[in-house]
């Protein structure tokens, strides 16, 4: 017979919490290819379920980001070794208001393969975590020299609403002024102006900011600032740079960090790591505040897709 003070192989786990519900005509296939091929490590009928709960995840974080979170929580207890899961889980985290959760997901998933991709969104996070001042060091990081355009301008955004934090409004509007910036088109331009017209309000300089918007139709001004609801669904593609020539050591590094399949997270709700004793404390709004933060609906988090099968 057992002893009772016979200790089991693993610690007791949490109990797996109910997955939502998955519609009939949600698909495997309507993931990316790439997508799919990240999922190959898991069983065939795991890696179905998991499929289906990224699809989900991805239609539904515009519309009900709750539900979307609650959708990446379920690919994350049956594959949280899968680096597009836990991406998946991290910008839903952050669409949530999650900060530190979608901050933790965001370092595992650069540990996992080395993709700096979500850095803007990272250091999003870091201000609505209170932190402006670890925003600007990711900004400031080697990593931030190498990220695409579009990312590039998208941390801006978030570089200036962190002076603004910092009450350093002539400091957010110069951020804002770079060519690189000022190229930007369509409606990351007009977030843009929004960024740059908050920041120039704050420095007092009201007529500015009113000739910053005067170029963009009210209807253009409210599809940037996230007011104005898509008639179709979109499809998020938690797709990543393929970086699998780093991927060994890196997940070698994060076994801590992640649960083997079928186990649920047990430190999804922690604080992330950081370098000083600094508090990190959640912040009650979204970072997406108006102040020179990042749209979620346009920035890293929509990338739609299509199958390629």
């Amino acid at each position: 017979m057992a002893r009772d003070d016979v200790r089991t192989s693993r610690p007791p786990q949490p109990d797996r919490v109910a997955a939502p519900q998955i519609p009939e005509d949600v698909l495997f296939s309507d993931l990316d290819r790439e997508v799919r091929a990240r999922l190959r490590t898991l069983s065939k009928e795991n890696a179905e379920n998991v499929g289906l709960h990224l699809v989900m995840a991805g239609r539904l974080l515009d519309t009900d980001p709750e539900l979307a979170y609650e959708h990446a929580q379920a690919a994350v207890q049956r594959a949280g070794r899968v680096d597009v899961v836990r991406e998946a889980a991290g910008l839903a985290a952050y669409r949530t208001g999650r900060f530190a959760e979608a901050l933790r997901e965001l370092r595992t998933v650069r540990r996992l393969n080395g993709s700096s991709e979500h850095l803007a969104v990272m250091a999003d996070c870091e201000r609505g975590l209170g932190r402006p001042e670890r925003a600007l060091a990711l900004a400031d990081s080697p990593e931030a020299a190498e990220l695409p355009a579009d990312v590039q301008i998208e941390l801006a955004m978030v570089v200036s609403g962190a002076r603004l934090d910092l009450s350093e409004p002539e400091a957010a509007v110069a951020v804002l002024a770079s060519p690189a910036v000022r190229t930007a088109t369509g409606p990351v331009a007009a977030r843009v102006a929004q960024a740059r017209a908050t920041a120039l309000e704050a420095a007092g300089r009201p007529e500015a900011a009113a000739a910053e918007l005067a170029a963009f139709s009210p209807d253009q001004l409210a599809q940037a600032a996230g007011d104005v609801a898509d008639d179709e669904d979109d499809i998020v593609a938690f797709d990543l740079e393929d970086e699998s020539g780093q991927q060994s050591d890196e997940v070698q590094d994060d076994a801590s960090d992640v649960e083997p399949e079928g186990v649920l997270d047990a430190r999804a709700d922690e604080e992330p790591t950081v370098s000083d004793d600094k508090p990190a404390e959640l912040a009650a709004a979204p970072a997406a505040d108006g102040n020179g933060s990042i749209d979620d609906r346009a920035a890293a988090t929509e990338r739609p897709w299509e199958d390629e099968a």
